[in-house]
């Protein structure tokens, strides 16, 4: 089965590197909800044996992205508003309580190194963000909340919290697409989050936090008010 804007991967780490190119196709819209495809499928488009084509989607169906049809391969997850809003609670409610716990501790356990590269990450995102383009903002996005929660959590929390995010983007992404131009839509604060993540402001880091999430919900409620 072709699937428009791949390119064959590599033999190297073939498990990983196809569970990424499926996730780049869901984000892009070019696997969308609900789309049924089997092993041999992936695997023939791919040029590789169908063990890490299935390795790789039973990956993607532990992280609530795709779903197992019996006798018809695999299929990708129809997340719901309501999915949606239980997904922005949950998140909103655990990362406050992460950083209102562990911000005013960060200063003394903080790499150097890891630092600059949530910064690095934090002015590409927020770049991406007030220019309106999509697609480049999802990937710093998800590395910018990874990297920053990484700072301040421990790795579980931090790999729930990844999950949580891919599925919003999963859901959010068809309707972010509907909208001719996104500048000045989308949440620009990852600059000023890490600045109070890094002085050690629980307070500012929690506004700022509360604020994205009411954002972020505001405008997906709209869209799919909005929706045909």
């Amino acid at each position: 089965m072709p699937v428009p804007g791949t390119s064959p991967v590599k033999r190297n780490t073939l498990r990983q590197q196809i569970a990424d190119a499926l996730c780049d196709e869901v984000l892009a819209g070019r696997l969308p909800a609900g789309r049924q495809f089997t092993v041999k499928e992936m695997a023939d488009h791919y040029g590789v044996s169908a063990t890490p084509v299935r390795e790789a989607l039973l990956d993607l169906c532990s992280q609530g992205l795709l779903d197992v049809e019996e006798h018809r391969g695999f299929k990708v997850h129809e997340f719901t508003i309501k999915d949606f809003r239980h997904m922005v609670d949950a998140r909103n409610m655990v990362v406050e309580g992460l950083f209102r716990h562990a911000v005013e501790q960060t200063l003394n356990t903080m790499n150097p190194q890891s630092l600059a590269s949530v910064r690095r990450r934090a002015e590409a995102a927020e770049r991406a963000a007030r220019g309106g383009d999509l697609d480049i903002l999802i990937g710093y996005d998800l590395r910018f909340w990874r990297e920053i929660c990484g700072l301040v959590g421990n790795p579980y929390i931090t790999d729930f919290l990844q999950r949580l995010r891919m599925q919003t983007w999963v859901f959010t992404v068809p309707y972010l697409r509907r909208v001719p131009d996104l500048r000045g839509e989308l949440w620009a604060g990852h600059c000023e989050l890490t600045a109070a993540v890094t002085r050690g402001d629980p307070k500012t880091s929690e506004r700022l936090i509360s604020a994205y999430n009411a954002h972020f919900r505001a405008l997906i409620e709209r869209l799919v008010t909005d929706a045909p």
